[in-house]
């Protein structure tokens, strides 16, 4: 064995959703992997060994000085090489539980899933995280960006890590997407839709960043803007926008729907293990998140050659080439994001150009590739 590596996040979904490979790598390379966070009903049974600790993304809950306690016995008792920490709170929790110890050679990094405080987000974020990260920045070896935006901020602002990097993100495992068999027109079928439905996608969870709200208006000026712009002689193809996703607000948004009849626009999908042949059978993507780090969804869809649709904010910006692989709208501008899915309705040959760009562009965020870039940037803190 080489040495041990502690991964570090809020809660052990996390690792699950996006770490596994990499956990995998570093136990092929010859390390131990541990990991540790809250939520002990999912198991991360890839780990050497699993420690379950209360931390709470609340800044200002006591339990967070308790898992920093119960942390830094474990930091002591395991004797890490190397901790590797995610999410704010699982990242604070980790670099104050670790301080001491980087005397004793530890190295810790820190890969920021997209900073709190960033262009255009509420003044209290600013005052509150801001500050907490620039302080934790001089406890950290190596801070990790996954998009421009954060990796400027980092380096024009004078953060104290000694290393900065810029990555593609966790990368996309296209084993689910490679693997369906089903063409375009057998899934439609499949999922009762027919080959001349217009389908929009919105991958999000239901709460309020994700502003699903938006779309409510939109939807029904999307159909009376193609009826009057296509001037088709036959009926305008239906209109539909499917929501993959769960979340808090999901049951909130269903009634909205069902308050303004627009069932037989917008459909609720829920949570879906089969997002792979969801993204295959729709016509684009789109996003009016008013706040991302760098979302695989759209990566995702960009891999199967669909345009996107999205507001023009950090990490959408990193994956969204404006009129290459998709369009970006000013945050609120309802017209403009109607305008750029018209475009794309109404005009086959761009929509065509713009689909193969976007599987173009998507090879940047394969899973192979960023696991190169992460093993680049673990040679330099690890011991060979």
């Amino acid at each position: 064995m080489k040495g041990k590596i502690l991964f570090v996040a809020n809660i052990h979904k996390h690792f699950r959703a996006f770490h596994i490979p990499y956990i995998q790598y570093l136990q092929d390379q010859g390390y131990e992997v541990h990991v540790a966070a809250n939520d002990g009903e999912t198991r991360v049974d890839e780990a050497d060994k699993q420690f379950d600790i209360c931390i709470d993304r609340n800044p200002f809950s006591l339990a967070n000085i308790k898992a920093m306690r119960v942390l830094k016995n474990i930091i002591k008792s395991e004797d890490y090489s190397l901790i590797h920490c995610h999410t704010a709170m699982g990242s604070v929790v980790a670099r104050l539980a670790a301080k001491s110890f980087r005397k004793k050679g530890l190295k810790v990094l820190y890969t920021a899933h997209g900073f709190h405080f960033y262009k255009g987000s509420p003044k209290k974020f600013w005052w509150l995280y801001y500050p907490m990260e620039k302080y934790l920045s001089r406890y950290t070896d190596g801070i990790i960006t996954i998009n421009r935006e954060d990796y400027d901020l980092v380096k024009n602002r004078n953060f104290k890590n000694e290393y900065s990097f810029l990555t593609s993100g966790v990368g996309i495992n296209t084993t689910r997407f490679d693997k369906i068999s089903e063409t375009f027109e057998e899934l439609r079928i499949k999922n009762n839709y027919k080959t001349t439905d217009f389908l929009l996608l919105y991958i999000a969870e239901f709460i309020e960043r994700k502003n699903h709200d938006f779309l409510i208006d939109s939807v029904i000026k999307l159909k009376d803007l193609i009826d009057s712009v296509i001037k088709l002689k036959e009926k305008t193809p239906n209109i539909k926008l499917l929501l993959a996703g769960r979340g808090r607000n999901m049951e909130a948004f269903k009634n909205l729907v069902k308050e303004k009849q627009l069932e037989s626009f917008i459909h609720i999908l829920g949570f879906r293990t089969d997002i792979g042949e969801i993204i295959k059978m729709s016509d684009i993507g789109v996003s009016v998140s008013r706040q991302e780090g760098l979302p695989m969804n759209i990566a995702e869809e960009l891999y199967m050659g669909k345009p996107v649709v999205a507001t023009k904010i950090r990490g959408h910006i990193d994956l969204i080439e404006h009129g290459e692989n998709g369009f970006l709208f000013e945050k609120g501008n309802q017209q403009e994001f109607l305008n750029y899915v018209v475009l794309l309705k109404q005009n086959k040959d761009k929509y065509m150009t713009m689909s193969q760009s976007a599987k173009i562009k998507s090879q940047d965020f394969l899973l192979k590739n960023c696991l190169k870039e992460m093993a680049n940037i673990y040679h330099q803190f690890l011991p060979q």
